[in-house]
C-alpha cells in the first residue's frame, strides 16, 4: 500500500467517525466525558468569551490564569521546533486538539496530512470553520474520545499531547495511543507538573478554571513513570521554575527566563518547574 491510498484508507475511517450523530455518540460517553465535553464548550464558546470580557470579575475566576501562559515563549519554542523536525511527509495528530492551534502549525510543514481531533464539538467547529476560511486542504478536524478514538491501528506517525493528558483516565489513553501509533512512531508530551507547591495552592484556589477531575489529575513523575509500560521514555525537560512569575509582574519577565535557564538544570530544583515535556517512543 503506498501513502496516497493509506491517507485515503484514514479519510474514510474518520468519515465513518464523523457519520456518528452527535446524541448516539454522546450515548457512549461516561459522565466524567460528558462534564469535560460541557466544561469545554463552553470554555471555547466565542459568545460567551464576548460577554464575560465586559464583565472583568467573571473573566478573572474562568480565565485569570491566561496572563501566565505569556510567559511560556521558550516551551513553545520547543514544541514548535519538534513539530518542523517530525512532521514532514507524516500523519500528525493533535491529540485533543482544542481549536486545533498545532495542528494548523504542523500543516506549514507539508505533513501527508495533520489531523486533530477534540471531545468538544464546539472546539472541533471552530478548528473546522478556520480551516475552511484559510482554505487549508491537508488538515483536517473530527470529534472524537480520547480514551477510544476509533482509529485505526498502526495509523499514526506523530502526535502531540498539549496540556490534555491530565483531562484522561491514562490507564486507558496510553494504550489507545499506543494502539493507533505506529512502529517508531512519536508522542511529545507537554504538561504541568504536580509538584511546585505554591501552583498547587492556585489551582486549589482557583477551582472554576478546571473540571474536578483535572484538578486532581495534574501529572506527576509517577505517571511518566507509568508511560513506560507502553512506550520508551526519551527525553523530559523541565520549563519555567521562576518565569511564570512573570505572568505577575511582566516586568520581570526577561530576567526570570534566563534564571531558568540555570534552575531548568538543577537537580531536584528543576521538578519545581511549572511545565514539563517529555518524548515517548513505540519501538516495536
Amino acid at each position: 500500500m503506498n501513502d496516497n491510498d493509506e491517507i485515503k484508507m484514514l479519510a474514510k475511517k474518520i468519515d465513518e467517525i464523523d457519520r456518528i450523530s452527535d446524541e448516539n455518540w454522546k450515548l457512549g460517553l461516561n459522565a466524567r466525558k460528558k462534564l469535560e465535553m460541557e466544561f469545554h464548550d463552553r470554555d471555547r464558546d466565542k459568545n460567551f468569551l464576548k460577554v464575560i470580557e465586559n464583565e472583568p470579575e467573571v473573566y478573572q475566576e474562568f480565565y485569570g490564569n491566561k496572563k501566565y501562559y505569556n510567559t511560556t515563549r521558550r516551551s513553545n519554542e520547543f514544541i514548535h521546533n519538534w513539530i518542523k523536525k517530525e512532521v514532514t511527509n507524516k500523519v500528525f495528530l493533535d491529540y485533543a486538539c482544542g481549536n486545533g492551534d498545532y495542528a494548523f502549525f504542523a500543516a506549514e510543514y507539508n505533513p501527508a496530512i495533520s489531523l486533530g481531533f477534540d471531545i468538544s464539538p464546539v472546539s472541533v467547529n471552530n478548528a473546522n470553520e478556520k480551516a475552511k476560511v484559510n482554505n487549508i486542504s491537508n488538515i483536517r478536524f473530527f470529534q472524537a474520545d480520547a480514551e477510544d478514538t476509533k482509529l485505526p491501528n498502526n495509523s499514526i506517525d506523530v502526535i502531540l499531547c498539549s496540556g490534555m493528558l491530565h483531562h484522561l483516565d491514562l490507564s486507558y489513553a496510553f494504550p489507545e495511543m499506543r494502539r493507533i501509533l505506529k512502529p517508531g512512531g512519536k508522542i511529545l508530551a507537554v504538561e504541568a507538573l504536580d509538584i511546585n507547591p505554591l501552583i498547587k495552592l492556585y489551582r486549589r484556589r482557583t477551582p472554576k478554571m478546571r473540571t474536578a477531575w483535572e484538578s486532581k489529575h495534574i501529572l506527576s513523575l509517577k505517571d511518566v513513570k507509568f508511560s513506560r509500560r507502553f512506550f520508551e521514555l526519551e527525553e523530559i525537560k523541565y520549563w519555567h521554575v521562576a518565569g511564570y512569575v512573570g505572568g505577575k509582574f511582566p516586568f520581570l519577565l526577561n530576567s526570570l527566563e534566563k534564571l531558568d535557564l540555570l534552575l531548568e538544570k538543577i537537580p531536584f530544583i528543576q521538578r519545581f518547574a511549572w511545565i514539563f515535556t517529555f518524548e515517548l517512543v513505540k519501538k516495536d
